[in-house]
């Protein structure tokens, strides 16, 4: 069978702001994103609504943050609303150029102060059977919920993801110990793809000076080609995080 290319894309977005929150710059990352034009897109910290925030799309204020970066560039969409406050929520999203089956988000949250969810798609990719099941993710800030949350992901993906199924998890995982790959290899076969292309998680945060290893991208199913962190030029002065790339393979 011929092998077919996936590009993969994890990033934090900060809800559109700067890595010092004093400048709004979602065209910037708009830009940056269609630039590298990624089959697939995982996103975190996307605003679903802001009464304030929306009206800085300039000439787009009928679109929200995932509508106005999908654009042309990714006809199919899916996103899991987790925090919801007076003016509006904000979670996680996917973007993708093949077509969405399905989507689910399943709440996740350990405390009223960390309001996370599992946004679990299943993306029809042409040329294969079976859906690829992708999960987008931002883990808590504590260890004790991530553990938590980390069991409940190995709970939902024995449930709901077949074992011959392609599987791909990304996000923010808010790892800096490191002790989640281990877990997720030991009970899912789970791969990251920097440890596994460069023998070592990816450091991402901040974006400025990456130090810490927060984001991530697991698969099952699938081979890695490349791993990359897109921290030069203008994508390093936009979110707090550096966004990672995978070129996977079938």
């Amino acid at each position: 069978m011929k092998q077919n290319s996936l590009h993969v894309l994890s990033y934090n977005i900060h809800k559109g702001f700067s890595t010092t929150r004093r400048h709004f710059v979602l065209k910037e990352m708009k830009h940056s994103l269609d630039q590298v034009h990624p089959d697939l897109v995982f996103l975190q910290e996307v605003l679903g609504r802001h009464e304030k925030h929306d009206r800085r799309i300039a000439g787009h204020d009928d679109l929200s943050q995932l509508e106005y970066l999908a654009g042309h560039m990714w006809s199919h969409m899916a996103y899991g609303k987790n925090a919801v406050y007076t003016a509006g929520h904000h979670g996680n999203a996917i973007l993708s150029k093949h077509p969405i089956a399905g989507s689910d988000n399943l709440d996740v949250s350990t405390s009223r102060l960390q309001k996370r969810g599992f946004l679990h798609a299943r993306i029809a990719v042409p040329g294969r059977k079976e859906p690829l099941h992708a999960i987008c993710l931002h883990l808590d800030l504590f260890e004790s919920g991530r553990r938590l949350q980390v069991n409940e992901l190995c709970q939902r993906i024995k449930k709901a993801v077949p074992p011959d199924a392609p599987l791909i998890v990304a996000g923010d995982f808010n790892d800096w110990r490191g002790k989640i790959s281990s877990v997720l290899q030991d009970r899912l076969e789970l791969d990251e793809v920097f440890q596994s292309f460069h023998g070592e998680h990816a450091r991402t945060f901040p974006s400025l000076k990456p130090v810490l290893r927060l984001d991530r991208i697991y698969i099952r199913g699938l081979k890695i080609k490349n791993a990359v962190v897109l921290n030069q030029g203008l994508l390093n002065r936009l979110s707090d995080h550096a966004a990672i790339l995978a070129e996977l393979t079938f």
